[in-house]
This record gives C-alpha cells, structure tokens and sequence, in this order.
C-alpha cells in the first residue's frame, strides 16, 4: 500500500500537468494595435457649416475629363433622339413621293410619241394630234406646266393612252436650226472670177434693201422679194451666195431642195412655214434655197401620195413667197441649173423678180479664174496659161479649179515644189476625159 500511493499520487498528478501546458499554448503573445491617427485629435463639427460642406474630390482633373466625356455623350445622344424623331416624322412623305417618283418614271420611262397640242380643252383635257394619225381627246397629267401650253407647240404623249406626259421646250424645230449658217464662210467677191453684172444684180436685189432701204422709199418702189440663179453646173452660183454670206451681217439660212420633202404627210409644209417664221424673228435675214428643183417642178397630175406631198410643199412656198403675210426683211435666194423645169407662179414676178443666169465664163473671165487659183501656186517659167485661156473646150469655173488642183497633185506626186507646163497639160486631159464621163468609145464592144 506504501508503495502504490506514491504511484497513484503520481497518476493524479499527470492530468493537472497537462492541462498547465494546454494553457500556456492558448495564451500567445499578440503586439498591441497601432492608433487610429497619428497628430492632434480632431474635434467634430457641429451646425449648418458641418452640413453644408463639401467633400474633397480628388483628383480633379480625371474628374473633369469624366465630366466632358459623358457631356459630349448626352450631346450625341440627344442629337440621335433628335434624328430619329425626325426620321419618323417625315418617312410617311418620303414614302408618298417616292411612289409618285416611280409612277411618274413608269409612265416616262416607256417610250413617248412627239405629237402637236391641237386644242385646249380646260385645265385637265386637251385635243392633240401626231403626224401619223388623227386627233385624240386626251387628258393632261398633273405634272404638265400647264402655264406653258399653247395650241401648236409640241408635246410628248404616253405610247399607249396617249395622254400629254411632257412638254417639247425647244421652239426652234431642229431641223431649221440647223440651217442657220453661224460661221460666215471665207470666200468672198474677190474669189470670184467674172460675174461683175452678177455680183452687180444681186448687191441690188439682196444686200441694198437690207442695207439701205431708205433709197427704195425715196424712188417709190418696192425692193425686190427674192432672185433665182440659174445656169450650168460649176459657174458659181453657190459660191455667189457664199460670198453674199461673208459680205452681209443679216443672218443666213441655207437650205438645200431635198430637205423640205418630209416623210409624213404636213411635215414639209409645216417645215416650209417654220423656216420663215425663223428667218422673220431673226430679221433681217437671206434664205438661200439650192437646188430648188427637187420640190419646185411643174404640177402635174401625180398618181402617188408622195408627189402630192411634194406638191403641197411648194404650194405653202409659193404662199410663203408672196401671200397676206408681208416678208418684211427676209429676201430669198434660189438656185437651180434646170430653170426650165420649175412651175411658172414660182417664177412670177411678185415671188422672184429678178432671174440672174450664169453662163459658161468667156475669155475674159477664163483668165481671171486662172489667175485665181494659181495665185497661190508655186509655177515654173514655162508655164503659158493663156493656151488653156484660149482653147476651144467648154470649161465652167469648177472645171477649171480642178485643172489647177490636178496639176498641183501631179507635181507633188514627182516630188517637186513648182507645177510646169506638162502638169497642166496632163491635167486638162484628165479632166476633160472625166467630165465625157471617162469611158472610150468601143472599150465594152
């Protein structure tokens, strides 16, 4: 017993031991908290001071910046609102115009027939017609200037209901516009060979009236209203009335025969009508008619509708020659070398007074259309024109300008700067074998 107490007090003993160590584990050494603030102890503010202050921002200038940012965000999105308001407000118009774009570019958009506005109606029908048909009772769409309507002008009606979709604004016809000579050609007087009573005669009958029309008022008679100029082919009456063209400052309409036969019908005499409706608005002014035979031949009995056509062409010249309507300031030239062939009341005096004929040049003015055209050529010493002067072959003037222009290409053709005598020889027979129509007799035989 002696011996297990101590051993038991010993057992006892252990647990207290242990739980001294435990305690010692649990009780670390931890350092003490810093202070909250370091310097003097700030006193707390009381009142409307404390309430009323603001809190330090910083830093100031990112806050800035921010602000500008999102300024010029709220700026492009009130511009956006803005715009797609307005976007929703104007889309209905937009729309409707647009649908009456593209019924205005489907009616305009097939092809339109050029018909002439007969009658007016009212303000939304109108009687037309086109130079293929009758007149249709036809309405006028809303988009027709109606302010510039009138009954004659041309308009543009739609292919299939024909109804008036446009307005022609030129009121010149093309086709007479066109013949306004607007660069004056460069031959003049001097360019002419002989022709002195010619030149003489249609200074006369042309340029005076027009020039000074006070010295037929003082003598008592009327200026004469057109001349006509007939002869051979190549005496120069073309060029007369260039050169009547170069020399006067009235306008100059030149038209050619053939050109006043239209294909349908009323479009000649309506072509023969505006010619001198613009030649009376550009008064004064020269009509210049070549080759007047093609629409001025005698009546007869014509069996097609082209000849009728023809005829009906120059009845409205004859009326726009001498009819009620007073020519004022418009003289008329014509020209043909087949006068043997043109209606009599073309002729009359009343029309055409004066008839200048151009004969086939004699010695004399054989020489000066000679001297004319070899003016600017370079000849050699042996050259003797008075042979081609004299000789007994019907030149005309062309004839004789192609002799100089042969001879001149037949000496370039050998390389030499001077046209000799041979050359001119050479090309008189050339010409002269061309204009018998250039084929020997018994070549085909």
């Amino acid at each position: 017993m002696g011996q297990g107490s101590p051993g038991g007090m010993g057992k006892q003993g252990l647990p207290g031991d242990r739980k001294q160590d435990g305690d010692k584990k649990e009780k670390k050494f931890e350092p003490a908290a810093p202070p909250a603030r370091v310097g003097r102890k700030q006193r707390k503010q009381k009142g409307p001071d404390a309430a009323a202050r603001l809190p330090v921002v910083t830093p100031l200038t990112k806050c800035r910046l921010r602000l500008l940012k999102l300024e010029r965000i709220k700026d492009y999105l009130l511009m956006e609102e803005e715009y797609v308001s307005n976007q929703e407000r104007l889309k209905p118009q937009e729309d409707k115009n647009e649908e009456d774009r593209s019924k205005v570019d489907d009616l305009r958009g097939s092809p339109m027939s050029v018909g002439s506005l007969e009658e007016l109606i009212d303000e939304n029908h109108a009687i037309v017609s086109s130079s293929m048909g009758p007149e249709y009772y036809v309405g006028i769409l809303s988009f027709v200037d109606k302010d510039q309507l009138e009954p004659g002008c041309a308009i543009l009606m739609h292919n299939k209901v024909l109804s008036v979709v446009g307005l022609l604004q030129d009121e010149v016809d093309p086709m007479v516009s066109v013949m306004k000579v607007e660069k004056a050609p460069l031959e003049s007087y001097a360019d002419i060979g002989g022709l002195d009573a010619q030149i003489q005669e249609i200074k006369e009958a042309v340029e005076l009236p027009l020039t000074h029309p006070e010295l037929y008022e003082d003598i008592g008679i009327k200026p004469p209203k057109g001349v006509i100029l007939y002869g051979e082919p190549g005496t120069g009456k073309t060029l007369l009335a260039k050169a009547v063209a170069n020399s006067t400052s009235a306008t100059f309409l030149r038209v050619v025969g053939s050109e006043l036969i239209q294909k349908y019908l009323g479009d000649g005499p309506k072509l023969v009508r505006e010619l001198f409706r613009v030649a009376d608005d550009l008064s004064p002014s020269i009509v210049f008619i070549d080759e007047i035979d093609a629409v001025g031949t005698k009546r007869y009995d014509a069996h097609s509708g082209g000849e009728r056509e023809i005829q009906r062409t120059m009845l409205e010249l004859l009326n726009q020659l001498d009819g009620f309507d007073s020519r004022g300031d418009v003289k008329v030239i014509l020209a043909t070398n087949r006068i043997e062939s043109l209606d009599p009341a073309l002729l009359r005096p009343g029309r055409i007074d004066r008839k200048i004929e151009f004969p086939l040049p004699d010695i004399k003015t054989r020489r000066r259309i000679f001297q004319i055209h070899t003016s600017r050529m370079t000849l050699a010493d042996d050259v003797n024109l008075e042979e081609f002067v004299m000789t007994k072959d019907e030149f005309s003037g062309a004839d004789i300008k192609a002799i100089c222009t042969e001879a001149g290409l037949l000496a370039l053709r050998e390389r030499r700067m001077k046209v000799t005598h041979p050359d001119f020889k050479k090309a008189k027979e050339k010409v002269m074998f061309k204009k018998k129509e250039g084929v020997p007799e018994g070549l085909y035989m």
